[in-house]
């Protein structure tokens, strides 16, 4: 989000300084520009990502609240969604999100990416068959479906029963938790439902939260835990024939501040 306010920023006083009336298309000019600047973001953010201590999880976004921008599809702010971005190139990535989300000409994107029309076509095109294959692989749980998974598994796990929090676990299961070493938490996947289910209720019984809230991020339900008086985390799952195959928990500090 520290990144997306600061392009929004370089974008209004790139703005502010050019004369506006020799351009035909302001839409296409503003997502240019802020196109280049993200893109100069993302290959930054990758060298970052080298020194994180950790699993890293993208930074929850909450949703309920408005703040996906008009237009965009909320299916491509998921916590999946996001995980999916990460494993392409930054050219790649830009090319999709420019292209498949945004409807942005390939011309303007051979700009910003400084290759040709057909090269930006083949970026978008690699990127996309990924993107599907993905998301042919983990398939997504309805808002009611997911609605009831995670009401089971906060009952359970309010109540600290390991067996009640085994049931709605794939017995494959994996856990993944991001705090980048700044608090407490595993640095490693933990496979397993039973296995995970020990650790929630070890988690649970030392770190009691104050309440757990059913919240829409990404645009779908996730779990934001307070404790405190502070959000401790916030815990988003993917659902598969009922059962959580995966439990992501971002505990990072730096990524609950706007949550």
């Amino acid at each position: 989000m520290a990144d997306a306010e600061d392009v929004a920023q370089d974008v209004w006083l790139r703005a502010a300084g050019a004369d506006l009336r020799d351009i035909g298309d302001l839409g296409a000019w503003l997502v240019t520009v802020a196109a280049r600047r993200s893109y100069d973001i993302l290959k930054s953010a990758r060298l970052r990502r080298e020194s994180y201590v950790g699993p890293w999880l993208p930074e929850p976004l909450l949703t309920s609240t408005g703040r996906v921008a008009a237009g965009t599809r909320r299916e491509s702010v998921t916590s999946a969604m996001l995980l999916i971005m990460e494993e392409l190139s930054p050219p790649e990535r830009v090319a999709f999100v420019l292209h498949d989300v945004l409807g942005l000409g390939f011309g303007k994107i051979a700009e910003v990416l400084d290759v040709s029309v057909p090269g930006a076509r083949q970026l978008a095109s690699r990127a996309r068959r990924r993107v599907v294959k993905a998301k042919q692989s983990t398939p997504q749980a309805s808002n009611a479906e997911r609605e009831r998974v995670l009401t089971v598994f906060r009952a359970a796990y309010e109540a600290g029963d390991l067996a009640g929090l085994v049931r709605p676990l794939h017995p494959e299961a994996v856990y993944v938790t991001d705090g980048d070493g700044q608090v407490s938490a595993a640095r490693k996947l933990i496979h397993g439902g039973e296995s995970v289910a020990e650790v929630m209720v070890r988690v649970g019984r030392q770190r009691q939260p104050d309440r757990i809230d059913l919240v829409e991020i990404g645009g779908e339900l996730a779990l934001v835990f307070h404790r405190e008086g502070r959000v401790f985390s916030v815990d988003t799952v993917q659902i598969t024939d009922g059962l959580i195959t995966a439990y992501r928990r971002v505990m990072n500090p730096g990524k609950l501040a706007r949550v």
